[in-house]
């Protein structure tokens, strides 16, 4: 296998990269080159989603690399009510949430389908599933993937591709605190909202990227599995 983590500098993506290693040649990318290179991984490239000019070289990269898993982790938060989103705000998060995803599976899936196998796997969020007041932004894109991976699935599935989204909770990540920090909760309280009473662990999410990139899963595609710690289901 090789490959492809976005946004792998820390958190979620960072996990993934480390927990992919046993699987073959695992690839990153990020905005942060320090952190890129302490993962010692099989090659690295400095990338911001938001640009344009990175993106595409990013495709090129994943081109030249043959990438047959992708995993699009890479993902912002921004909190804001409704009538106070910003235009450059708005164009920023749907650059790194959704066009990234959509633009990067396009560019490894023709590789993909000469092979007769491929794996995608994006990283969502639970606010995609339910819905966040504040974050109506980043709702609608991390909603955005899970319509993606639905479509593309269907499109990609007689050639051996798999295309799923993983929607996680609240992750004991720096952006999983920071959303704390910006939201009107506080973190006892988000807590008091989580039926097992705890944050999912990066981990959790590597492990299930790592079961979803196997054969044994080859018959999941399409789907939007919730790692939530039981927050979709109620309280």
């Amino acid at each position: 296998m090789n490959i492809l983590v976005t946004g792998a500098s820390k958190g979620i993506g960072r996990a993934i990269a480390q927990e992919l290693k046993s699987c073959g040649n695992v690839y990153v990318t990020s905005r942060n080159e320090d952190a890129l290179k302490s993962l010692n991984c099989s090659g690295y490239f400095v990338c911001d989603l938001a640009n344009r000019d990175d993106l595409v070289r990013l495709g090129d990269f994943i081109e030249e690399k043959r990438i047959d898993v992708l995993i699009n982790n890479a993902g912002e938060y921004i909190y804001s009510s409704v009538d106070d989103n910003k235009i450059e705000d708005l164009e920023h998060i749907i650059s790194v949430n959704l066009q990234a995803p959509i633009y990067l599976t396009g560019r490894a899936v023709p590789y993909m389908k000469n092979k007769k196998w491929g794996r995608v796997v994006n990283v969502g969020s639970i606010s995609g599933v339910m819905g966040e007041a504040g974050a109506s932004m980043y709702s609608s894109t991390k909603s955005g993937l899970i319509g993606f991976s639905k479509a593309v699935g269907l499109e990609v599935a007689q050639a051996g591709i798999t295309v799923n989204t993983i929607n996680p909770g609240w992750v004991d990540t720096e952006l999983g605190n920071g959303s704390i920090d910006d939201s009107e909760f506080s973190q006892d309280e988000i807590l008091d909202c989580i039926p097992q009473r705890r944050f999912v662990a990066p981990q959790e999410v590597a492990g299930l990227v790592k079961y979803l990139i196997s054969e044994e899963a080859k018959g999941i595609t399409g789907q939007s599995i919730n790692l939530c710690a039981g927050l979709s289901v109620g309280i």
